[in-house]
């Protein structure tokens, strides 16, 4: 439990609050009493100000005001006086219009002289009739007084229980928030458990639009495509076993026939059994090339070789196959294209079946089109046909293993349907890249990218 995210997070949530709330708490306890002081004593200075001009208009001069400043305001210093048992005087000053000190306190002595400086920053006017008859200057802090000291106090426990009150709210909403938050990760993590026991159909709801929203979409993502990919697997394997049973099957049956004199050997017999064998052959020797290109282990005997020889000898191969069919088969090459790096034979293999590919699809009196040229600073070989093409349901796995647009074309052909597969791996072992466009009814473009060396 305490190794979990969400105790984590929540844990996290709960010390950030509790350590804000505390220093919030402690800062507004420091302010409020020291903001009260300074109420406090802007107040009694106020009121002692009025009290000395009131005493200034009635007896014209300031003599014998001690008396009267001690019973108006100056209780609590008295009363902290008494309570050290010495006598001091009243931190309360006057001083008159030319900066004099009149009444004296227990820092500033009669005749004492105040510079106009201290005057204006530590003294509160004192007016009598409209006119300024001196300054009050008080030299030490005022005490406050029980019934102050029992406000503060009861301010300061409000500010204590709201801040209790503010870290019980701080950890109810943030255990909402880290079950709010972490929802989605709780739901990732579902998922992926059902992925690893092979329920690929697994999905996420996207709940936001931030990170973890992109998170959500990234698996979805590749849920679908692991999907994609298992039902391809399957769908492999089915089909190894099929086209490696139906040759097997026919061979096993001539071979009885033979062996208990049920059939007597023939030469359309044997050119049966052979085809067949043969088949079987090609079939493995495709799925060895496919094994050793995911095992980048697939050896290419580089050669320098001119793109357009290279497009002419794969037209050489197949013209007359087109001829018998009646479609054209044309070359169209860049002539300032540079040379460039390849393994000629594999490179006429993957050509090859391209071009195959098309003749079987396109009708007669169409075209199939060989180009090549320079793109982006890479060599692009193009296959464009004139066939029915490729509906786009079928586009993107045209070029997995055993997949098959129609099935009885290439059981018709005897082909394997590794063809195209075997050509991707051919050109990304060459650094390139190999991509389809079809229209349906109207054509197939195979474009072959690679790197000019």
């Amino acid at each position: 439990m305490m190794q979990s995210l969400r105790f984590k997070w929540s844990l996290t949530l709960v010390i950030t609050s509790l350590v804000g709330i505390v220093l919030v708490g402690l800062l507004a306890t420091q302010i409020n009493s020291s903001e009260f002081q300074r109420f406090r004593d802007e107040e009694f200075e106020t009121t002692i100000a009025e009290i000395a001009g009131d005493y200034f208009s009635e007896f014209r001069s300031f003599d014998n005001i001690e008396r009267t400043l001690l019973e108006a305001g100056s209780r609590p210093w008295r009363q902290r006086n008494n309570e050290n048992r010495r006598e001091q005087k009243s931190p309360v000053a006057i001083v008159d219009v030319n900066g004099v000190v009149v009444k004296s306190s227990d820092h500033l002595k009669i005749d004492d002289v105040v510079s106009q400086e201290d005057i204006n920053n530590g003294g509160t006017p004192i007016f009598a009739e409209g006119e300024r008859v001196g300054t009050l200057i008080i030299t030490a802090p005022r005490i406050l007084d029980e019934a102050e000291l029992q406000f503060l106090e009861r301010t300061n426990r409000t500010l204590l229980i709201a801040a209790v009150g503010a870290v019980i709210i701080a950890v109810i909403i943030g255990a909402l928030l880290s079950r709010q938050f972490l929802r989605p990760l709780a739901e990732l993590t579902d998922a992926i458990g059902s992925i690893q026991q092979g329920k690929f159909d697994q999905r996420v709801p996207v709940r936001t639009n931030d990170e973890l929203g992109t998170l959500a979409e990234a698996f979805n993502q590749m849920g679908e495509e692991l999907q994609r990919v298992n039902q391809l697997r399957r769908q492999m394997t089915a089909d190894i076993a099929h086209d490696l049973r139906t040759p097997l099957t026919v061979i096993s049956g001539y071979l009885e026939g033979l062996r208990d004199g049920s059939l007597k050997p023939t030469q359309a017999r044997f050119d049966t059994l052979y085809q067949e064998s043969q088949l079987l052959k090609r079939l493995i020797e495709d799925l060895r090339t496919l094994s050793l290109a995911d095992a980048g282990e697939l050896n290419l005997t580089l050669l320098t070789v001119a793109p357009d020889e290279l497009l002419k000898q794969v037209q050489t191969s197949f013209a007359p196959l087109a001829d018998s069919q009646h479609v054209t088969l044309l070359v169209d090459v860049d002539e300032t294209l540079p040379l460039v790096q390849l393994d000629r034979d594999r490179m006429v293999q993957v050509l090859g079946n391209l071009v195959s590919n098309s003749l079987r699809f396109t009708p007669e009196g169409g075209q199939i089109m060989l180009s090549a040229k320079r793109i982006e600073g890479m060599l692009e070989l193009t296959v464009k046909d004139t066939g029915s093409g490729i509906a786009p349901e079928h586009l993107q796995n045209i070029f997995a293993r055993f997949y098959r647009v129609t099935e009885s074309r290439y059981q018709q052909d005897s082909e394997s349907g590794l063809g195209l597969a075997i050509a991707k791996s051919i050109v990304s072992a060459h650094g390139g890249e190999i991509s389809a466009e079809s229209v349906v009814g109207k054509g197939t473009t195979m474009r072959i990218r690679l790197p000019l060396r």
